[in-house]
């Protein structure tokens, strides 16, 4: 399976697409599969790539 979170670069915005509740979150860093995602009501969440892709926001 693609690492369809492999185009995704530090100060990128996304939404978690198994949790709409957590809002826009910004792309913190990339390294072998895990992004590392701040969510500003959430905090810090390191998401497995290999498990979820998640949506690019580009309209912020």
């Amino acid at each position: 399976m693609a690492d369809l979170n492999a185009f995704l670069t530090p100060g990128m915005f996304v939404r978690h697409p198994g949790q709409p509740e957590w809002g826009v979150g910004q792309v913190q860093s990339n390294v072998g599969g895990r992004v590392t995602v701040m969510f500003p009501d959430l905090g810090k969440v390191v998401i497995d790539g290999a498990h979820v892709t998640l949506d690019p926001v580009f309209d912020r």
